[in-house]
């Protein structure tokens, strides 16, 4: 009888064990530990929503709440590289000639015969479940620093799934749970968290058209998740690339601004 190896048992085990760590080292994301990668995917992500250009946008938000009349806004946004953004109020006609001016991370509200602009906090709420940040800064690029989680199918689609930290507190939300569609890097779906780690809202991005030369959302669905029901449906509409002069995103000419149709 041949003597058996002592090292045979340990090998066997090996042998069972590998298929199984192979198994495990293939589910898991390509790109985990590529912190690259997930910057680059946001940073294509912004571009599909925004271009990079100066553009203008209509913006409607219509609101509803349970028991409540519905509520609808209308907006204009002239925006430069994402840093430079004014939102004017065009809708309702009792808030017509409102505007916010957004420089950076700063951000004012211009009121009718109001002298001096007020400081305002891109997350406080404009109206419905929109921010003032969901409006004059859609830059995830520049304010949160991304890691990829997993990816993963949703409504028959691979997505990356990504976590967002804010760089910094004065930004919209403190963590966004982010879900880009891996084949065209097409926003899907997000999450808004607070400081507290608490689920404050979720973003669905709907209805791809052709808006400012390529395909874009044209219709945002937030919905509250601590009230039931609560939601607000932005429709963006009328994009055109243009040549705004930096001299429009200044104090000095947001009252020569408002005065404009």
């Amino acid at each position: 009888m041949t003597p058996q190896n002592p090292l045979w048992p340990r090998r066997n085990l090996l042998f069972r064990l590998l298929p199984a760590a192979l198994l495990a080292l293939s589910s898991l994301p390509i790109h985990a530990e590529d912190d690259e990668f997930a910057k680059n995917l946001v940073a294509k992500a912004d571009e599909v929503r925004f271009p990079r250009e100066g553009f203008q946008v209509d913006i409607i938000v219509d609101s509803t709440s349970p028991g409540e009349d519905p509520d609808q806004h209308k907006y204009r946004i002239l925006s430069k590289g994402n840093e430079n953004t004014i939102v004017q109020t065009l809708e309702p006609a009792s808030d017509r000639g409102q505007a916010m001016l957004m420089r950076g991370r700063d951000l004012w509200v211009y009121l009718p015969n109001v002298s001096q602009p007020v400081r305002l906090s891109l997350a406080q709420r404009l109206t419905g479940q929109v921010a003032n940040g969901d409006l004059a800064r859609a830059n995830f690029a520049g304010d949160y620093d991304p890691k990829l989680l997993r990816t993963d199918t949703l409504d028959g689609d691979k997505v990356h799934v990504l976590e967002l930290r804010a760089n910094d507190r004065s930004v919209t939300y403190s963590k966004v749970l982010y879900w880009v569609r891996a084949s065209n890097n097409y926003p899907v779906r997000a999450e808004f968290y607070s400081a507290s780690d608490r689920l404050m809202k979720t973003c669905r991005f709907e209805k791809y058209q052709t808006l400012g030369g390529r395909a874009r959302p044209t219709q945002l669905i937030m919905e509250d998740a601590l009230r039931k029901g609560d939601m607000s449906v932005l429709h963006y509409s009328h994009m055109a690339l243009k040549d705004l002069p930096d001299r429009i995103f200044t104090k000095q000419y947001m009252d020569k601004l408002n005065r404009v149709d």
